[in-house]
């Protein structure tokens, strides 16, 4: 597989969402047939053990059995993947990733130690440590808002500087501010952002693409969207402040409820038509499919391009 440049990583990246049984067990049969949706909406790539992967809650035969489907499917197909060697733990990082590298993937994802939390010299041991095991397969950053240090654009010049392995960024949206310093910051990393604030980032300059929650709904009307933006900016933005009106309306309700992202993920994958389900692991909670039947109707008329080759 042909490894990813901050130049080249880009566009629209679906994740990998586990099936979960009512035995608590992965349910691989129906990830392959997740993996094989994602590939048929010719997603620009596909990503394992995100959040919405649940990469805090597996064990390390599941870990490497997620992976190789992964790895077979994308490589079979010629997509780009990345594989999250995410964890807690820099230790289990780095053993998730030893064990990746005979899967070639395009690029591996990893979040910095999240129990002990690292200083600023920490960060680019850790880093640098992770770029020499994985070279020539770069790194990207995964800085989600709920991480204990949540890093700001300087973070980011500093750790592009120090790691050159280092050749994007998976980070929130903020104000205006925020917007301008990471204008420069884009143009050493690749910065991705949610999906539902891909058009107004990628506008502005910002963000190359997204690890898409929106992709979680339709991966192949997130697809479209994102191509879209290419060419008539104009009604991608029209788009984009539908998909706010969705979020507002039908999975806000949920956020205050106090559900978790992997929640809200299979949710919105329950509601474009996935097979998943929405059951977490043991111990987290998730939103009963019921829901999903009479978000489907409302999101099919807020968002009906997303909804067009159903």
């Amino acid at each position: 597989m042909e490894k990813l440049s901050s130049k080249t990583l880009k566009g629209n990246w679906g994740t990998l969402l586990l099936p979960i049984d009512r035995n608590d067990k992965i349910d691989f049969s129906l990830l392959q047939e997740e993996i094989d949706v994602l590939i048929k909406a010719k997603v620009d790539g596909i990503y394992s053990n995100g959040t919405a992967g649940e990469f805090h809650n597996i064990n390390d035969i599941e870990f490497n059995k997620i992976n190789r489907l992964l790895a077979e499917s994308c490589h079979k197909a010629t997509v780009p993947f990345q594989i999250g060697i995410s964890h807690m733990s820099p230790y289990i990082s780095k053993e998730r990733l030893i064990n990746s590298i005979s899967l070639q993937p395009s690029a591996f994802q990893v979040i910095l130690p999240d129990w002990v939390v690292p200083n600023e010299d920490e960060q680019i041991i850790f880093l640098k440590k992770l770029s020499e095991i994985a070279h020539p397969v770069p790194l990207v950053l995964y800085n989600p808002p709920h991480s204990k240090l949540v890093l700001d654009p300087y973070d980011y010049h500093r750790l592009a500087n120090a790691v050159p392995g280092l050749i994007g960024i998976k980070v929130a949206s903020g104000d205006k501010t925020w917007f301008l310093k990471m204008k420069e910051v884009s143009s050493q990393l690749s910065v991705f952002v949610p999906g539902h604030f891909l058009a107004s980032a990628y506008k502005a300059g910002i963000a190359k693409g997204s690890y898409s929650n929106v992709a979680c709904l339709s991966p192949s009307g997130a697809q479209h969207w994102y191509n879209l933006m290419q060419y008539d900016m104009d009604e991608a933005l029209d788009i984009e402040h539908s998909i706010h009106i969705f979020f507002d309306e039908c999975i806000q309700p949920y956020i205050k409820a106090g559900y978790s992202n992997p929640a809200l993920d299979k949710l919105l994958a329950t509601i474009g038509g996935s097979t998943i389900g929405t059951r977490l692991r043991w111990p987290y909670q998730w939103i009963p499919e019921s829901e999903a039947a009479i978000l489907r109707i409302k999101a099919q008329k807020i968002l009906p391009s997303f909804f067009f080759n159903q």
